[in-house]
């Protein structure tokens, strides 16, 4: 039975265009004789990217790709082989290759996740309704008004990207389940300069839609001053200080510290290997009072909600941590197995030729009831991180690092100007214990975030409200 909405014109129909069910049910069956778990996960994906970069093209592509990946799961091994070859006989070989995983077997299969009709999206083709002459002549706009904004603006760049992801899951069962996934992003970059010196703001937005919403003029307008504010900002940036200070973060997009800091630490694998600094933690305090998080990939049309997982559970809300407390983690079928838990619907892979594991949607730190501006006037030594760059963090002891792209030093409770150079340095269960304030402005990134681990890439969101946090380590450059 089929367990969602119909997909789009041209819809991705591999039991119809390429292999038979039955015949590809029988494969299935033969590969987990014995196994616990598995499927056969088909997907088509198209994409365009764009990219616009000192007035010239520089890049203009199109990709289309199709194929399999068929698993078969016993215990903590799990057998993957993959092929972009729609076909019985490719079907057949790779069935050979995931069976060696189960061995013997004597395995039970689980029980298959339940379908659900829900759609947190439109199963539409995000480049519907735009020509592509009519793309490449709103990115020579975006330029163009950019450089009209300010005499300093010196380079522009603009990348526009969108992409259609669609899936069918069959399951041993005979279950098949679908998803359509649209996803469509603008970029604006803007360099400015004066006496010889240099800086760049960046700007964008998107989510699961049509990408005729995002070269709106009004949309892309506001995306292209916003990347010159923060341009300008960085232009009168001085050095920023170093040393154990109070951080004030803003809200949205700065909920990446989070992603990074806390997020994976509570993804199942890693608490199932117990190599995670959250490990064995669970009914037990891991943040200050107030703090709440929760994985969210039922949000509809957001850059990190699905409809399912990769693995056919549908999207869930999860509860991470409540008021301090450790409450959950974000599990994918075998995890939770292993653990003795329930899948939260967070079973990703970045295509058919990856197999699935624990990963994020949407991570948000809910709000609280402190006004953001007293947060900031709270801070007595330190800074305001409103923007985030790159990251890095060791998910053993949760130990990061993050460089911010736009930070104000503040004194007394008195902003006194932007500062360059800032890296905040700490690990996550530390800075959790140190909330001081939560404001009560939750809001979401704009919708630009990817995840990487262990070589995979998905999209994903995070979210949280302005927050004061005591004793971060700055690194900075200022004497």
């Amino acid at each position: 039975m089929i367990a969602d909405a119909p997909p789009p014109s041209d819809p991705f129909r591999p039991f119809a265009t390429h292999l038979d069910e039955a015949a590809a049910l029988a494969t299935l069956r033969r590969a987990l004789a014995g196994a616990e778990d598995g499927e056969l996960f088909l997907e088509r994906r198209r994409s365009e990217q764009l990219l616009l970069d000192d007035g010239r093209i520089r890049q203009a592509s199109y990709g289309a790709a199709e194929g399999f990946g068929l698993r078969a799961v016993s215990g903590e091994i799990a057998g993957y082989a993959h092929s972009t070859e729609l076909s019985q006989p490719a079907l057949d070989r790779a069935a050979e290759t995931a069976r060696l995983a189960v061995g013997a077997g004597g395995g039970e299969l689980a029980a298959p996740p339940r379908p659900t009709n829900r759609r947190l999206y439109p199963a539409v083709d995000p480049l519907e309704g735009t020509e592509f002459a009519a793309r490449i002549a709103t990115l020579r706009e975006i330029d163009a008004f950019a450089r009209a904004l300010d005499p300093r603006v010196v380079q522009v760049s603009v990348a526009l990207a969108a992409s259609l992801q669609e899936v069918e899951i069959l399951r041993p069962e005979g279950l098949r389940l679908a998803d359509v996934r649209p996803m469509a992003r603008l970029t604006v970059t803007v360099i400015v300069e004066r006496g010889g010196r240099r800086e760049s703001g960046t700007a964008g937005g998107g989510g699961r839609a049509g990408i005729a919403a995002l070269i709106g003029p009004a949309r892309w307008q506001e995306v292209a001053r916003e990347a010159l504010r923060i341009a300008l900002v960085n232009l009168e940036a001085v050095a920023a200080p170093a040393g154990v200070m109070e951080v004030a973060l803003g809200p949205g997009w700065p909920g990446i510290l989070l992603h990074e800091a806390v997020g994976h630490g509570l993804e199942g694998d890693f608490n199932r290997k117990t190599s995670s600094a959250f490990s064995g933690l669970m009914g037990r305090r891991v943040a200050a009072p107030g703090v709440t998080v929760v994985d969210d990939g039922t949000l509809p049309g957001r850059r990190g909600s699905i409809t399912i997982d990769d693995e056919g559970t549908p999207s869930g809300r999860t509860v991470l941590i409540e008021d301090g407390i450790l409450t959950g983690y974000m599990q994918d079928r075998q995890n939770a197995r292993l653990m003795g838990a329930a899948p939260t619907g967070n079973g990703r892979r970045e295509s058919f030729a990856h197999i699935p594991m624990p990963r994020m949607t949407n991570t948000l730190m809910l709000a609280g009831t402190a006004d953001p501006a007293g947060i900031v006037a709270a801070v007595r030594d330190g800074i305001w991180a409103v923007g985030f760059g790159g990251g890095q963090v060791d998910i053993t002891n949760g130990k990061f690092v993050f460089s911010c792209t736009e930070a104000y030093r503040v004194r007394d409770g008195r902003i006194e100007g932007p500062v360059k150079g800032a890296t905040l340095i700490g690990d996550g269960p530390t800075a959790l214990g140190r909330i001081r304030a939560i404001g009560n402005d939750l809001a979401l990134d704009p919708g630009i975030g990817n995840c990487g681990k262990a070589g995979q890439w998905v999209p994903v969101g995070v979210g949280q409200p302005t927050l004061l946090i005591d004793g971060l380590t700055l690194g900075g450059s200022a004497a």
